[in-house]
């Protein structure tokens, strides 16, 4: 019998992988809280609290490879803190008596340079709020005895990408004709990952030991202005060009004041304000994979969004 894939979360991400690993004909098992996860023949879907190892033990079992999808409940570094580094230690605990490799999803907040560049040999040792949070993760799964990969994507968009500055924010806006407000700058180039590019190199990735161990960058277009992704949009939907304009860093900045939720979408503001920018083209040629055209992504992102309506 095949070994079996296990995937934890059903968030964008990790529907995204159960899927095309379904597809693929693989046995798939999404772990998580509610149930969740794709209506597919070759997925099982368990629920599963998966920072308890004895129900995450017992839930591995046959499998090769995890794919640990699960995020913070809160988008701030508290919750970050709480949470994650002591899941990520049950996972990798667990995945390591089946002997599993466990890959990850991950993002750019660890880098330290961000003006800069950003590839896959670019110091990541950022300290201070959720930016430290990932850093201390990287680390800890370097020191795992337990193989991993870390796949970095920039912000996502894509089908089931609903939580997003190019999600809910944007997409279902244009296709009301409506006006979209962008984050601090509309004119300043920044990376933007196809979730189904990061999904396919994530399983590309536990297919091949020789990458273990290993931060990988996802797939990723040139960098666009939030601007031109939103054009790409209206373009794929047929529509005029859209009516796009930018809340200016300073507001949002006044904003968290009194709100939290704001005061966290402010810390990361700096990947607005300057050009925010994710080269692949080594993991690329590592993986033996390419970023889906933006033409072709803005259009299945397009359907999927009118399929929602």
């Amino acid at each position: 019998m095949d070994a079996v894939k296990v995937v934890t979360g059903a968030g964008p991400v990790g529907w995204t992988v159960a899927t095309q690993l379904a597809e693929a004909g693989q046995h798939v098992r999404v772990l998580t809280r509610s149930g969740s996860g794709p209506d597919h023949p070759g997925i099982e879907r368990l629920r599963v609290d998966v920072s308890h190892p004895g129900a995450l033990r017992a839930s591995l079992a046959g499998a090769d490879a995890i794919f640990h999808c699960v995020h913070g409940s809160k988008y701030n570094a508290e919750t970050w803190r709480r949470e994650l580094p002591a899941a990520e230690q049950v996972v990798l605990a667990a995945a390591g008596e089946g002997g599993a490799v466990v890959v990850f999803p991950e993002s750019l907040y660890s880098y330290s340079q961000p003006s800069a560049v950003m590839a896959e040999d670019s110091p990541r040792l950022a300290e201070g709020g959720k930016r430290g949070v990932r850093t201390l993760l990287l680390a800890a799964r370097a020191a795992s005895p337990t193989p991993t990969v870390s796949v970095v994507a920039s912000d996502f968009f894509g089908p089931q990408v609903r939580n997003a500055h190019a999600g809910e924010r944007m997409v279902p806006q244009l296709l009301r004709g409506r006006r979209v407000s962008v984050v601090a700058r509309a004119d300043v180039p920044h990376s933007f990952t196809y979730v189904p590019d990061l999904a396919a190199a994530m399983i590309r990735a536990a297919a091949m030991p020789g990458l273990w161990n290993s931060v990988l960058h996802a797939p990723t277009n040139p960098a666009l202005t939030q601007r031109a992704l939103a054009a790409a949009f209206t373009s794929a939907a047929g529509l005029p060009a859209p009516k796009v304009g930018a809340v200016p860093a300073w507001v949002l900045r006044a904003s968290g004041m009194f709100s939290s939720d704001v005061r966290d979408l402010a810390e990361t503001l700096y990947q607005f304000q300057r050009p925010f920018i994710m080269d692949s083209a080594a993991s690329q040629e590592l993986l033996g994979l390419a970023p889906t055209p933006l033409e072709t992504a803005a259009k299945e992102t397009v359907e999927w969004w009118r399929g929602q309506a």
